[in-house]
């Protein structure tokens, strides 16, 4: 695992369907992958897609069971992720903070000291109704010299 210095390429592909349609966005980046207290961490910057002056820290950070995703920036958002738990997660929209349902129906984490991949499957959820269902794919490998 490498200290902070973008050696590691992510791949990031997000699946939400929604009333039927589905939706899929694929991001390749630089970033790193650290391990620190047991715990691993990928960290790597996002562009927005409608604005790209707006740059978002990203952070995953992955522990025992348990998936967090932190944005940091113009629109910062937190979710956490943990298999058979719904959590409150507060998202940053353009329309404003929403504070959003989380139920994370499965977690398969393959990372290793080396990289490897992260699959999460969850749903969202406002005041309880269903909004998407959602899947996100990450992969992490050590660029090569």
């Amino acid at each position: 695992m490498s200290e902070e210095n973008n050696k590691y390429i992510i791949s990031v592909t997000g699946i939400q369907e929604v009333d039927g349609e589905k939706d899929k966005i694929e991001v390749i980046v630089t970033g790193d992958y650290i391990e620190k207290n047991g715990h691993r961490y990928i960290k790597y910057k996002e562009y927005d897609a409608e604005d790209p002056n707006i740059v978002l820290d990203t952070v995953v950070k992955v522990e025992d069971g348990k998936v967090s995703i932190i944005r940091m920036g113009d629109r910062p958002s937190r979710l956490i992720l943990q298999q058979g738990v719904r959590h409150q997660c507060h998202y940053n929209t353009v329309m404003g903070d929403l504070m959003m349902g989380v139920y994370t129906s499965a977690i398969e984490d393959n990372l290793t000291d080396n990289g490897g991949d992260l699959v999460a499957r969850y749903q969202l959820d406002f005041f309880s109704d269903l909004v998407s269902d959602n899947e996100f794919h990450i992969n992490v490998k050590e660029k090569e010299e």
